[in-house]
């Protein structure tokens, strides 16, 4: 079994009192998820994402503002090209993204959902990191409500589009 480089049990738990707070009390506290990108009609047909561009990227204008930022093209955010080519600019930027929480989030969905923690997503690591996720994804406990399931979710707010008609 590889080692964990970042995420562990005690993530960002920097001393006992937090450790204890955490396991003893917030750990197997059901969520209330206040800011939720995925969109109503995904959560009702409990849909399915074939690769982490569909799962994390398209919902997601904070992960486009990063890549924008990080002078990525504006084709792999909103253009045409194909879900690899954005996921690749998106492990393009992790790097660049060292302390600010989408770098530690990513690592944390990687670790809990996926089970990849002895690596951390990069250029060099996108295209192995891509594929377990594939594969992964192809299992019906990856379903929008399953996955809502698994952590514990109770209430869910979407973040829903500027011009949606609701």
């Amino acid at each position: 079994m590889m080692k964990d480089v970042l995420i562990n049990d005690n993530f960002l738990l920097e001393n006992e009192w937090a450790k204890k707070l955490y396991f003893e009390h917030a750990a197997n506290m059901p969520i209330i998820d206040y800011h939720c990108h995925l969109s109503p009609a995904d959560i009702a047909a409990d849909r399915r994402w074939e690769n982490l561009t569909q799962i994390w990227l398209y919902g997601d204008h904070y992960k486009w503002r990063a890549m924008r930022t990080n002078g990525i093209q504006e084709e792999y955010c909103s253009g045409g090209t194909d879900d690899y080519a954005r996921f690749e600019k998106w492990a393009q930027t992790m790097p660049y993204l060292l302390r600010n929480p989408l770098y530690d989030w990513t690592h944390l969905e990687l670790k809990r959902y996926f089970g990849i923690g002895d690596r951390l997503l990069s250029p060099e690591t996108a295209k192995s990191i891509w594929n377990e996720c594939r594969e992964k994804l192809a299992q019906p406990e990856f379903s929008c409500r399953e996955l809502m399931k698994k952590s514990g979710v109770v209430l869910v707010c979407t973040t829903d589009d500027p011009v949606d008609t609701l």
